[in-house]
């Protein structure tokens, strides 16, 4: 490694001599001037952000106190050079949005903690903690509060934080996944020497121990306990201090003063040889405290979302093929749309796209569920993640990095913790109330105890602290919402609002848009019928010029028509009637009879036709084919046969939503319906009492997908769509949404098992040991129980079994 110049790297100050601070960034050694310095680098360093100093334009201004050197280490999250890394625009009023990984999370009571400070700033809009991977989703106005403040924020309660990288957040949940575990085999192997000390002391009868072999196996506990005091119950002290610190109080304080008190007062009565020890109860206490809380968080890392999700799907590396025809091998972030890639077989597609040339089956299980194979060809997308099983492919890059789907689906599920279902707020409020009413009852019982027998005061306290900490009711309503996510995404269902799990499990009414959701939306133009003298091929590339402007399933079916010297300008969509737009001088219009044109036209025949009109003379009809999903007539019959009310609601013909209605046995059914008049049926059936779930794609879809209490969209649904959604299908299948239901009300079902046993055990157990009828060993082990059980009980959701839907022949494939 090379030595540059003598001044500060980081401010440009001279470096005195023998100076030891140095920061190493590219293999190179670089000296600083001060503490303050260095510490300002490595915090930028360590945050993933070497880019500032390979970027930098100027040198900043060197800190003179401690505290601007606190002050420069978060302003330097201002830049907007390093902003635009990792914050985004959030909505049409100016707000900005980011994920932040964030250190010291232990429980919900952390992200009770930390929400509460941030929304309380004002500029801040919300903020929320993914408490399975330690992220924090936080939006804010930029005029009004600076990213700064809210790390100076985070810090100032104890919490360090910085712009999440999938790489780095995963390799930090990785050191502090070993070092649970390191502390936990400190605590078990402190545990079963202290008791190995202990037993001869309960066993033996009077006598039979000398007062030598008492102080040796005291001494000898005290040795042992103190490692399992000081480094294995170290997060319990930390975090109860902190939440001192900010007045709140946490699950933390209550096991603090339990494991502090009991190992002060044994190692007084060890000094002095007086009182009792309760060595074997403290390293016990520490050990099942901290077995608990590391089998909850694997199950929530196991049962959850991958904490390294976009660096996990998308492959590291990319074939591009440049302009000479030669092959680059570059990191697949540096890939940009237009580029044109190979993918050769066995290989992960690197970013979306379109293929250019080539024929091969991908494997899209990773974002679907589907674990068949699919077969692509030219002219289709391909997905970012997804594997290339067979022939090799040539793909033009539509969208990468950041802007690829898969990231848009990290992006969903970090909104899906923005908000929390009704039973996950009521049980962090309670959670967060029996803290303090714990300690008052703690400190009443002590009280008592001091009267009635003041050498048993001290266990009973420590009893009634232990035995009574609301652990499971924290984890009651977290672990059944991770592993009901989990269920979920491993079936090809992103949940992109959490209390979308709670509304689903309630729904009385499932109504389906019919093009693109009950039907495949791969529409295909089966016949033309010019009206005055042009040929159909130049009436077909003049409604394919307009299409060409629209994201409209029917779109697809004029892509193979497309002229590249016809180009409509000043297009307009007119949602649920059609398009309109200017070619050659006229005005064109594309779509239902009555928006082309205002003579009184019907169909040549029973079907989908669209009209093409110029300067509203008619000029050829369209007929259009879309087939029925394969799973369509089983998907409604099984939502039937669970008591759900199943409608379809489209903007077609009549004849062709009847023909539909008939061929699924959906008895309740409505055509030529506009968006409006969708969100006015939406509206008439909440009014009369009913919890519905709509399924739609496409943009006319957007006013009654965000009016509904249960909006999902389809996985070829329009971004549009996606983004006022609750959930989003990213599989094809329908049944998707009756196992979604399934799933979401048995979801709801442990939710309230988990409260009902959290409630009912901490009431029981209290009773019990402010009697001094439960030791201090036993309440260790019955607090640890009944947050195993919690997690227990979430776990079954990751072995869901769905339900037999009734088995129906798929529907006679019809032109609808």
């Amino acid at each position: 490694m090379s030595t540059k110049a003598l001044s500060c790297y980081h401010c440009g100050s001279p470096v005195p001599d023998g100076a030891p601070w140095r920061i190493v960034i590219d293999d190179t050694s670089h000296s600083l001037c001060c503490p303050g310095c260095e510490a300002v680098a490595h915090a930028i360093v360590d945050g993933g952000l070497e880019s500032y100093y390979r970027y930098r334009t100027e040198l900043p201004e060197r800190p003179d106190e401690r505290q601007a050197a606190k002050a420069d280490t978060w302003s330097v999250f201002d830049d907007p050079g390093l902003q635009s890394q990792f914050v985004h625009p959030d909505g049409d009023e100016g707000h900005v949005r980011a994920t932040l990984a964030v250190e010291g999370i232990t429980c919900a009571a952390c992200a009770w903690l930390i929400e509460h400070r941030l929304n309380a700033l004002e500029g801040v809009v919300s903020s929320a903690v993914n408490l399975t991977h330690h992220r924090l989703r936080v939006s804010w106005d930029p005029n009004v509060v600076k990213l700064s403040q809210l790390f100076a924020e985070l810090a100032a309660i104890g919490y360090d934080a910085q712009p999440y990288e999938p790489d780095q957040a995963q390799t930090r949940l990785q050191h502090e996944e070993r070092m649970n575990v390191r502390r936990l085999i400190v605590a078990a192997v402190g545990m079963m020497q202290v008791m190995m000390f202990s037993i001869p002391i309960y066993v033996s009868g009077p006598g039979e121990l000398s007062e030598d072999f008492f102080a040796l196996f005291h001494w000898l506990s005290f040795a042992l306990a103190t490692p399992v005091v000081f480094f294995s119950a170290q997060p319990f002290f930390r975090n109860a201090l902190r939440d001192l610190k900010t007045g709140v109080l946490g699950m933390d304080v209550p096991v603090s003063l339990a494991i502090g008190g009991a190992y002060l007062a044994s190692s007084y009565a060890v000094l002095f040889n007086v009182g009792e020890v309760y060595f074997d109860s403290v390293a016990m206490f520490t050990f099942f405290l901290l077995f608990g809380r590391y089998v909850e968080g694997r199950a929530r890392r196991r049962s959850g979302h991958s904490g390294n999700a976009l660096s996990g799907v998308l492959p590291v590396s990319a074939t591009r093929l440049e302009a000479d025809g030669s092959e680059r091998i570059l990191p697949a972030s540096e890939l940009a749309p237009g580029d044109r890639v190979l993918i050769k077989p066995g290989h992960g597609v690197p970013a979306d796209g379109i293929i250019e040339d080539g024929e091969s089956s991908l494997d899209e299980s990773m974002l679907t569920g589907e674990y068949l194979p699919v077969t692509r060809r030219v002219g289709e997308q391909v997905v970012g993640g997804s594997q290339n099983m067979e022939n090799s492919l040539t793909v033009r890059v539509t969208h990468a990095g950041n802007n690829a789907r898969v990231a848009g689906i990290v992006d969903l599920t970090d909104r899906a913790f923005a908000s929390r279902p009704r039973l996950a707020q009521m049980a962090a409020r309670m959670a967060h109330l029996f803290v303090l009413r714990l300690l008052v009852v703690t400190a009443c019982v002590t009280v008592a105890w001091w009267f009635i027998d003041p050498s048993r005061m001290l266990w009973v306290l420590l009893s009634v602290l232990v035995v009574t900490c609301p652990c499971a009711l924290a984890l009651a309503t977290p672990t059944a919402l991770t592993a009901g996510h989990g269920q979920l995404r491993q079936r090809g269902v992103l949940i992109t609002r959490a209390d979308a799990i709670e509304s689903l499990s309630n729904v009385t009414r499932v109504i389906f848009d019919k093009t693109g959701t009950l039907t495949r939306g791969e529409m295909q133009l089966t016949q033309t019928c010019p009206l005055n003298e042009q040929s159909s091929e130049q009436l077909r590339a003049i409604a394919a010029a307009l299409e060409a402007h629209s994201e409209h399933p029917i779109a697809r079916a004029f892509r193979p028509f497309r002229d590249a010297t016809l180009q409509a300008r000043q297009v307009k969509s007119v949602t649920g009637s059609g398009l309109e737009g200017v070619l050659n001088g006229a005005t064109w219009r594309l779509g239902k009879p009555n928006f082309a044109t205002t003579e009184p036209l019907t169909p040549p025949s029973a079907g989908q036709w669209l009209l093409l009109s110029e300067d509203s003379a008619p000029r050829a009809w369209f007929k259009l084919h879309d087939g029925i999903r394969e799973d369509a007539a089983q998907t409604v019959a099984a939502l039937q046969a669970r008591g759900l009310n199943v409608e379809l609601l489209s903007g077609d013909t009549q004849e062709a939503v009847e023909s539909l209605a008939e061929q699924l046995n959906i008895t309740t059914w409505h055509a030529g319906k506009s968006p409006e008049g969708k969100l006015e049926r939406l509206r008439e059936l909440q009014a009369q009492g009913e919890r519905v779930v709509m399924i739609g794609d496409g943009i006319n879809d957007v006013p009654v997908l965000a009016g509904a209490d249960v909006a999902i969209a389809m996985n070829g649904a329009t971004d549009l769509a996606r983004t006022r959604a609750d959930a989003v299908l990213l599989s094809p299948r329908l049944m998707r949404i009756f196992e979604a239901i399934e799933i979401a009300s048995a979801t709801r079902r442990i939710m309230r098992q988990n409260m009902i046993w959290s409630v009912c055990y901490n009431f029981s157990a209290l009773p019990l040991a402010a009697m001094g009828l439960v030791p201090p060993w036993l309440a260790a082990i019955g607090m640890s129980l009944s947050s195993l059980v919690v997690v227990g009980n979430a776990l079954r959701l990751t072995r869901w079994r769905i339900s037999p839907a009734p088995q129906v022949a798929p529907a006679t494939p019809v032109t609808v």
